[in-house]
C-alpha cells in the first residue's frame, strides 16, 4: 500500500462521522457491546489503544460487530502493526511516526493515521507522500488555534485532532478547513463501561454524531 492509498482509506474514514472515539478497555467481555453502542449511535470507526492487555481481544471481538471499523492506536513499532492486523484491525493509528512503523505499515496493507505535533513532522509526512495527520497532543500543542496557524502554509494535510478533545471544544477543531474529524475518549466513559451502561454511551455516540462545523 503507498501512502497516497493509505491516507485515501483514512480520509473516507475519518469522513465518516465526526468524532471516531479512542477506546482504552480493560476486560474483553466489553468489546462487543460497547462497539454495537458505538455504532448505534452514528460513530462506525472505532480506536482501540494498544494500552491494555485485554487490547488485542477487544479489537478481535469489536471486529465482529456489523458496521463496525476497527483500527488499532498507539501502534509503535511493526510487531504492533502485525498484532493489530492478526487481531482483525483494519486501519492503524500512531501518537507519532517513524520509518520503521511506517515501512511495516506500507508492506502489511495497513492504512495509517499517523501522529504528528509539529509542521516539520507534516512537512516529513508530506514528503513521504501521507496527506492525512493524527495532531496529537491536540489541546497540549495549542489547540484549534494552533491546528489552523499550520493549516496556513499546509493546506495540502487535513488532520484529525487527538488529545484533550472533548464534547465542549470539538465544534473549534470541526470548524477548521483542515480538520476531518477528531478524535475523543468522552464517548465512552469508564464508568459507564464497566457499569455496562450500553444505552448511555449510545446516547453519548448520537450527541457526537450530530457535530458539525455550523
Amino acid at each position: 500500500m503507498t501512502p497516497a492509498e493509505a491516507s485515501k482509506k483514512t480520509e473516507a474514514l475519518c469522513r465518516r462521522a465526526p468524532v471516531i472515539p479512542v477506546l482504552v478497555v480493560h476486560d474483553a467481555a466489553h468489546g462487543r457491546p460497547l462497539a454495537q453502542a458505538l455504532v448505534a449511535g452514528g460513530l462506525p470507526a472505532l480506536e482501540v489503544t494498544l494500552r491494555t492487555p485485554a487490547a488485542l481481544d477487544v479489537i478481535r471481538e469489536m471486529s465482529q460487530v456489523e458496521g463496525g471499523i476497527v483500527g488499532a492506536g498507539t501502534l509503535l513499532t511493526p510487531e504492533d502493526v502485525h498484532k493489530a492486523i492478526d487481531a482483525g484491525a483494519t486501519f492503524g493509528v500512531s501518537p507519532g511516526v517513524t520509518d520503521r512503523l511506517l515501512d511495516a505499515a506500507e508492506e502489511a496493507g495497513l492504512p495509517m493515521l499517523p501522529g504528528i505535533a509539529t509542521a516539520g513532522e507534516a512537512m516529513r509526512l508530506l514528503d513521504r507522500g501521507y496527506t492525512v495527520a493524527k495532531f496529537f497532543p491536540a489541546e497540549a500543542n495549542g489547540g484549534a488555534k494552533a491546528l489552523k496557524a499550520i493549516g496556513a502554509p499546509l493546506p495540502q494535510i487535513m488532520f484529525c485532532p487527538t488529545g484533550g478533545v472533548s464534547l465542549e471544544n470539538a465544534r473549534d477543531y470541526l470548524r477548521l478547513s483542515n480538520t476531518l474529524c477528531v478524535g475523543g475518549s468522552w464517548v465512552a466513559p469508564p464508568e459507564k463501561v464497566t457499569s455496562g451502561d450500553w444505552d448511555g454511551i449510545t446516547e453519548l455516540a448520537l450527541e457526537a454524531s450530530a457535530l458539525n462545523a455550523s
